[in-house]
């Protein structure tokens, strides 16, 4: 694996859709590189801190939020003299999304009174009354014709459907929840999914027309739902819980066809290679050296860097995983299930369980059994799936990336001095990987993943 040198950021930092370039925030500037080169090819100034940044779907176009103004700016790669603002006046303006058509941008205002659609083409506005949330409640189908909105009056939540193609509305109908936390389209736009807030548990499977196909409702008392996330494929629905379990329904019955289990000990039977990250002392051969002061002082650096070499180790069953019980006088428990991601072929999950958060779980779905168990020094921030193979990548603050795949588990340091990854992000076509410090970023180019024939062929 190759490192990049680093570079200053202290923003988002994002690639575009096609791969070929690399958004990043520098106080008011947005800077745009070339992947693979990371020089510099256009550089915009905006009027205040970038706050957030999105790219259009064509990568033709990329949005900055100034929330502290609050205004969005908006800028062309092609035509580096065109820009647009917008600003909603003493509304606000909350959060901003790209339609699918690259050519649109919604807005929702302070406080939730209004999602306005703004014309790049013809300037026109369009409004929607009382969206639900400020950052989240909106999705588009994958072939961006459509955009589900969520609103609320008169103390119910109803879904608006709007057709992307001229921003008319399609349909509204009201939804059985009592406080509506989000909502998605299905992969194959075929079904939406609306699941509630943690105080009911409750997820709903709708069609576009309004009809509820499913109800899904694991058990009454204590909090519910915490993370949920389609499959790839569109079959299977992955439900986190605050009871720290994980349940996967099929798409033909929404059943539960499987449910499993953070436990914080694993005993036999177990067929999951348990993977525990230890330190490496670092070895160095003194016979016939003399080792000077200034030798002696540069390593010395180095660890309190906290450039000490880790590897894997496999541990045996039984083992128990370090567990935090969340004190019950404080309110956002830190427990169940608050990561959640499937592999891009739908074949695998990972997972961690907040109550333990240096442990990450994977999960074989096509075997209904758990794959690995990967135990850290240190709480797992970010876990991310190569877009392209079953490939994991995750990191925990320190300057070690860490990666799965079905073959096993790997370390790598970061060799930058003090650069410790906090965040990361694939490419989209998995060519190399985007590295976050709190002040500076790199990238890191990812060799290509070649499975084994156990690993496609059909069981």
């Amino acid at each position: 694996m190759e490192f990049t040198d680093a570079h200053k950021q202290n923003g988002p930092c994002c690639f575009s859709p096609n791969a070929l370039f690399l958004a990043v925030a520098v106080d008011y500037r947005l800077v745009i590189r070339d992947v693979l080169s990371l020089k510099v090819i256009q550089l915009f100034s905006c009027v205040d801190k970038i706050s957030y940044i999105e790219w259009a779907f064509d990568s033709e176009y990329i949005l900055c939020g100034l929330y502290k103004r609050p205004m969005i700016q908006a800028w062309s790669l092609s035509q580096p003299e065109w820009t647009c603002k917008i600003d909603e006046g003493p509304a606000g303006i909350a959060y901003a999304w790209w339609s699918p058509d690259s050519r649109h941008i919604l807005t929702t205002s302070d406080f939730q009174l209004r999602l306005t659609v703004w014309s790049l083409v013809n300037t026109a506005c369009v409004h929607v009354q009382w969206p639900k949330h400020a950052s989240k409640g909106v999705s588009f189908t994958h072939d961006g014709k459509y955009a589900a909105i969520c609103t609320r009056r008169d103390c119910k939540d109803y879904i608006n459907l709007l057709s992307c193609l001229t921003w008319e509305v399609m349909g509204v109908f009201a939804v059985d929840t009592l406080d509506l936390a989000d909502i998605e389209w299905s992969p194959d736009d075929s079904a939406l999914m609306i699941w509630d807030s943690p105080l009911e548990y409750k997820v709903l499977i709708y069609s576009p027309d309004g009809r509820c196909l499913f109800k899904y409702q694991a058990y009454d008392s204590g909090l519910g739902v915490k993370t949920v996330s389609w499959s790839p494929c569109s079959q299977f629905l992955a439900v986190g819980s605050y009871d720290q379990m994980l349940r996967v329904l099929n798409h033909l019955t929404w059943k539960t066809f499987a449910e499993f289990m953070h436990l914080s000990t694993v005993r036999a039977p177990c067929n999951a290679a348990v993977f525990k990250e230890v330190d490496e002392p670092l070895q160095i051969d003194v016979s016939g050296l003399c080792l000077s002061d200034d030798f002696i002082d540069r390593n010395s650096e180095n660890v309190q860097e906290g450039h000490s070499r880790v590897r894997y180790e496999v541990a045996e069953v039984p083992i128990t995983l370090p567990f935090q019980k969340p004190p019950v006088d404080k309110p956002n428990p830190k427990q169940g299930i608050g990561l959640l991601s499937w592999s891009c072929d739908s074949n695998y999950i990972c997972t961690r369980n907040d109550s333990m958060p240096t442990a990450l779980w994977i999960w074989n779905i096509r075997r209904l059994e758990l794959a690995a168990i990967l135990m850290q020094k240190d709480p797992i921030r970010t876990a991310a799936w190569d877009p392209t193979s079953a490939r994991l990548v995750f990191c925990t603050g320190s300057c070690h990336l860490y990666m799965w795949t079905p073959s096993g588990a790997y370390c790598a340091s970061v060799p930058l001095g003090r650069f410790n990854i906090i965040d990361l992000k694939w490419n989209s076509d998995g060519s190399c990987l985007l590295l976050k410090d709190k002040e500076s970023f790199c990238c890191a180019a990812v060799p290509v993943l070649y499975e084994s024939s156990d690993d496609i062929s059909d069981d």
